[in-house]
């Protein structure tokens, strides 16, 4: 079983940035391959960023490339999404999840935790 709770959300003007952090219980985090995903109001949940189980690859949506990075601290049992260059289409609910096969994906689905969310909130 894992836990994970996400902190670090908040409002924010356009162009502004943020850095959410996603806390993992359990001795086997640094096995695991972690992502960010979001969901806005009134749309379905997408992948945002996803790493690897030891931080040497990461990949992100179009949509955010460039914009945002994603790092894990595998002795904090930390993942981290530093955003910058915020824009108010970031609007959402953030949730940290783990995928256990340690390569990391893209797919929903594949994700076998979940974080409860935190919102972030950036105004025009």
């Amino acid at each position: 079983q894992v836990q994970l709770v996400e902190s670090g959300g908040g409002l924010v003007q356009a162009g502004g940035s943020l850095r959410l952090s996603c806390a993992a219980s359990g001795r086997t985090f640094s096995s695991y391959a972690m992502g960010w995903l979001r969901q806005a109001p009134g749309k379905e949940r997408e992948f945002v960023a996803g790493i690897n189980w030891s931080g040497g690859s990461t990949y992100y949506a179009d949509s955010v490339k460039g914009r945002f990075t994603i790092s894990r601290d595998n002795a904090k049992n930390t993942v981290y999404l530093r955003m910058n260059s915020l824009k108010p289409e970031d609007t959402a609910i953030y949730y940290c999840a783990a995928e256990l096969g340690g390569l990391g994906t893209k797919e929903l689905k594949g994700y076998k935790y979940w974080g409860q969310g935190t919102q972030v909130t950036v105004s025009s």
